[in-house]
């Protein structure tokens, strides 16, 4: 079966149109004939959206019963059953009310889908899950309804339902969105230009990143090699030196200069063994260039301007930045440089930035990574050196100074013998030593073009020349030979003591410790393989980059670590010589894993612990202080039910209101026991709706004495956002605690106050007081301060009154009340004063 196409309506903010455009799509498709039903649309009572349903067969919504209330959903069965062309389901992110078949209604039109029908939607993109943190911090509001980024990336079609803030906040004003008594609230918080010009360039951006992700998509299918810059996208060409940070920084500068710019720093290593880089350095470079919001890429690769050049391509790039070289003067004989041939290569479509640094002209040093052997490149230059070069010499001292003189012939080529050694090693030298001799036989030693030798003179100097060349071949290919070994041991001892550090530090990442790995080695995947025992099938404990292997078998390089565990890399068959180096991340790479292990019992210990802990707590509170009011309860159950007295009117009713208080304290007791039990199980789902403050509270003081709280609760207070219920028990249990630890003719002071887009419930008592140190103490379950008697209670109230307070985004703290006692201040959230984003109870519940 074809699954059915999602089409998503994106807004900045509520009000910019999306339902409207939405249903007139609706209409334009049922003109053209298409089956279109809606599944589900709230139109918030504004006019304009009402009028658009109109005309529209509309599917009969589930009622859902819950708490006492009804509610209604998009029936999922009876939109099945239409099996409608295209069904319109409003509000995304919209969380279904308990009792429904799925949480959110995001799974519902994934259902939908799966059997092949269409689906047109709507979402504001402050709902996006990735997006929650930056939306809390420009508007100050926390948005409980989210859907996950991959939901809405997978619409077959993303259209933004773009408005200017000042257009919007004047249908705000107009009252197109709100009721006009809730416009002027809506204007001075949420609807502010500030907070609207930041979502917008929000939605802005996120529907800039769908689009360049399918223009990707198109240039790969269509193979589309040229560059189309589309957007600022700045490469940023590392070598591992120090002068990459700079180039990060000035890379991050430009694309500052253009909204939307992105930085990739791409490093490049050769396939001939260790990198070259500092691992130290390229982890510096890593976190710099990510806590400047780029990426970081590595790429294997042994010619570096081709690399870096498909690479950049490769990601539709439209700049590179490079430094300048490090190379001194002399070393530009070797070739034009990294820098030069990029800025040649690029084409007139991909600008390349040289960017000067304090290490330009110092000099690159040798290679590090490339250990005992000289690669490739320097191998044939040896060779074309020790054998072109003297056939090359011959011929201008021939043609050009055929009366130089023996010495001065022998002297050049004997230059040429040590250039061979220099760049290819011994072997080409010994081979320019051998053409050299034989040259000046047959070119310059009497009687020419003939291998006879007159004169003995000529002979001992040819001999000496070979003798000579040997010689200073040998020293110098045994001095660059030691000297790469130098250099190979100095990278190894860097990358050994980079291993010992995340040994002393204590670091538990096994994703980051394979990561460098394969930065290390330049290798396309790294896997961490184990087994229960031999005859066991092998698991992967952690595995970096694509395809890694499943098996030590499939992979070019398996290091094993004991028996039953193997560090497995693709990529390409590393020399012996580095697997010294692969063998300490192998076995770093097992006591990382041992660690991760280790402390994630460590932690079910502790919480084993804390719930035997809490048990222990439980069993002293039930066999002794829930014993007090059971046995009152039976000493008074007891003596009304004796023969042996005969009680008065007044006696009975005294017994009977004891039996009342202490089944009364027996309940509050229980019920504080099973929340404190709800908390700890994570099962308290609140109910977030609208509320006056006014209306919660009073319901809150039942269970105190009238004369004992003066209340001080402002009608000018906003709308809260909270569990009304929640809120109620958690007030109940700070206003009880107050009143049993303040004096007898002292009232509890319960008050309200509005701060920024928050409101604060402070409980004020003149009791004893709790110092500092033991005021984090007093919330922890089970824990009472001072000198309470034992029936007054298990020590749960605070704690629960907390867990109650975090669960639905408020906080509790205590402080101290000026001239002696304790205040307890719960802070909640005020409502956003909008609907679209927290809908009342009549449409959702969260």
């Amino acid at each position: 079966m074809t699954r059915g196409k999602l089409r998503i309506y994106l807004g900045a903010a509520p009000g910019v149109g999306k339902t409207y455009a939405m249903l007139s799509e609706a209409h334009r498709r049922i003109e053209r004939g298409t089956d279109c039903v809606v599944a589900f649309v709230e139109h918030h009572d504004r006019p304009r959206t009402e009028v658009m349903l109109h005309g529209l067969e509309q599917v009969r919504r589930r009622e859902i019963e819950y708490r006492g209330g009804t509610f209604t959903e998009m029936d999922v069965d009876a939109v099945l059953r239409r099996a409608p062309t295209v069904a319109l389901v409003d509000e995304l992110a919209h969380t279904n009310v308990p009792g429904s078949r799925t949480t959110k209604r995001w799974q519902d039109v994934e259902e939908l889908l799966a059997v092949g029908i269409d689906v047109v939607s709507t979402v504001n993109i402050q709902h996006l899950e990735s997006l929650g943190d930056v939306v809390e911090s420009i508007t100050g509001v926390r948005q409980r309804e989210t859907v996950p980024d991959e939901v809405v990336r997978r619409a077959d079609q993303i259209e933004l339902v773009d408005m200017s803030p000042e257009a919007l906040r004047r249908r705000m004003a107009h009252g197109n969105i709100y009721k006009p008594e809730k416009v002027d609230a809506a204007l001075s918080n949420y609807f502010r230009p500030g907070n609207l010009t930041a979502l917008r360039e929000l939605a802005l951006l996120w529907v800039a990143d769908r689009v360049d992700a399918y223009l990707t998509e198109y240039r790969s299918t269509h193979r589309v090699t040229t560059i189309w810059g589309s957007r600022e996208r700045i490469v940023v060409g590392l070598t591992g030196g120090p002068e990459g940070r700079t180039l990060i920084r000035r890379a991050a500068r430009l694309a500052e200069k253009g909204a939307g710019g992105e930085v990739m720093a791409v490093y490049i290593s050769r396939s001939d063994g260790l990198t070259s880089a500092s691992p130290k350095e390229l982890a510096v470079q890593r976190t710099l260039v990510e806590d400047l919001g780029g990426t970081f890429h590595h790429v294997v690769g042994d010619d570096i301007p081709a690399a870096l050049l498909d690479f950049a391509r490769g990601v539709n790039a439209t700049q590179i930045v490079l430094g300048v070289s490090r190379r001194s003067s002399w070393q530009y004989v070797f070739g034009p440089g990294v820098g030069a041939t990029v800025a040649r290569e690029s084409g007139p479509d991909l600008d390349v930035h040289l960017i000067t640094h304090n290490e330009a002209g110092k000099g690159r040093g040798l290679p590090v990574a490339r250990g005992a052997r000289l690669g490739r490149s320097r191998v044939i230059s040896g060779w074309l050196a020790g054998v072109l070069g003297p056939v090359l010499l011959t011929w201008l001292l021939t043609r050009a100074a055929p009366d130089v003189g023996l010495a001065n012939d022998m002297l050049l080529l004997l230059t040429l013998t040590v250039a061979a050694a220099l760049l290819g090693g011994l072997l080409p030298a010994l081979a320019s030593a051998v053409l050299g001799s034989l040259l000046l036989n047959w070119f310059f030693t009497p009687p020419v073009h003939t291998l006879t030798i007159a004169d003995p003179k000529n002979i001992v100097a040819i001999v000496v020349f070979i003798g000579v060349a040997v010689s200073v071949a040998s020293v110098v290919d045994l001095a660059a030979r030691r000297t790469h070994q130098a250099a190979r041991l100095r990278a190894e001892s860097e990358i050994l003591s980079f291993l010992a550090g995340n040994v002393l530090r204590g670091e538990t990442g096994l994703e980051a410790l394979l990561e460098r790995v394969r930065e290390t080695f330049g290798m396309e995947s790294v896997a961490l393989l184990e087994r229960s025992g031999e005859t066991d099938p092998w698991t992967c404990a952690g595995s970096v980059g694509p395809r890694p292997a499943e098996i030590p078998e499939d992979a070019d390089v398996d290091v094993p670590v004991g028996d039953n565990m193997a560090l497995s890399l693709r990529g390409r068959v590393l020399p012996a010589a580095d697997r010294r180096v692969l063998a300490a991340f192998a076995a770093q790479a097992a006591v990382v894993l041992d660690r991760q292990r280790l402390q994630r019992e460590a932690d079910r210990a502790k919480e084993l612990a804390e719930g035997n802990r809490i048990r222990t707590a439980l069993l002293a509170a039930v066999s002794h202080d829930l014993r007090t009011p059971l046995a009152g309860i039976k000493a008074a159950v007891s003596s009304l039910r004796s023969d042996d007295v005969e009680w008065s009117e007044e006696d009975q009713a005294e017994l009977l209101e004891a039996i009342e208080e202490g089944a009364d304290r027996l309940d509050h007791l229980v019920g504080n026991l099973l929340d404190m039990s709800r908390l700890q199980t994570g099962t308290v789902t609140p109910i977030i709706r609208e509320s006056d403050l006014d209306e919660v509270v009073p319901m809150a003081l039942g269970g105190v004495p009238e004369d004992s709280v003066d209340l001080d609760i402002p009608e000018t207070l906003p709308m809260i956002h909270v569990d009304r219920g929640l809120l109620e028990r958690a007030v109940a249990n700070i206003v009880e605690n107050a009143v049993k630890y303040s004096p007898p003719d002292e009232k509890v002071m319960v008050s309200a106050s509005s701060i920024a887009d928050r409101v604060e419930i402070r409980v004020v008592d003149r009791g004893p007081g709790v110092p500092d140190e033991a005021k984090g103490r007093i919330f922890e379950p089970f824990q009472r301060y001072g000198d309470s008697p034992r029936g007054a209670g298990v020590g749960l109230g605070l704690a629960v009154a907390r867990g109650f307070a975090e669960a639905i985004g408020g906080t509790l703290d205590a402080e101290d009340t000026p001239g002696g006692g304790l205040t307890m201040v719960l802070a909640v959230r005020a409502a956003p004063q909008r609907h679209e984003e927290q809908p009342d109870l009549s449409t959702a519940a969260t």
